[in-house]
């Protein structure tokens, strides 16, 4: 019998997902399994813990519980989108149509209800970063120089 391969580390480029749920199981199940289809994740048990992590770390999306201990997702949602423009894709039990509008009115990207099939999440999450990608073009696109000069030396920065 051949021995089980760790699938490879992510790249540098690999989006950067923090996952926020309460449930430590759910936590590493969705961490190995965004890991084995080429995501870098961090995970946080509530909202404190994703905030300090936000801190120090920069993310491409957040997947975020509503019904955490301490601050809600709800809440978390609606005083991250005061400071921050990091998509959010809200991952929670909580199905019925008034919290979907909710949490999309609050500024989330998207809303998935528990359960859930692993493959439409990983769709939901490359759209979501397909959209922010090519917002962040468009936005670099209008304020791109072709070069910085500090004294001699030139940078240019599509190099």
């Amino acid at each position: 019998m051949s021995p089980v391969q760790a699938p490879p580390p992510p790249s540098d480029e690999a989006p950067h997902v923090l996952v926020v749920d309460d449930d430590r199981r759910l936590r590493d199940l969705l961490s190995r399994f965004l890991c084995d289809h080429g995501y870098r994740v961090t995970t946080a048990a509530h909202a404190a813990d994703a905030e300090a992590r936000m801190a120090h770390l920069v993310f491409d999306v957040l997947v975020l519980d509503v019904m955490m201990p301490g601050e809600n997702g709800f809440d978390f949602a609606r005083r991250l989108r005061q400071t921050s423009p990091v998509p959010i894709l809200m991952l929670t039990a909580r199905a019925s149509a008034d919290d979907r509008i909710t949490g999309l009115e609050l500024g989330a990207d998207d809303y998935l209800p528990k359960p859930f099939d692993p493959r439409e999440l990983l769709l939901r999450l490359g759209n979501i970063l397909k959209r922010s990608a090519q917002a962040a073009a468009s936005s670099d696109a209008a304020v791109r120089q072709e070069a910085v000069r500090f004294g001699p030396f030139v940078y240019r920065l599509e190099r």
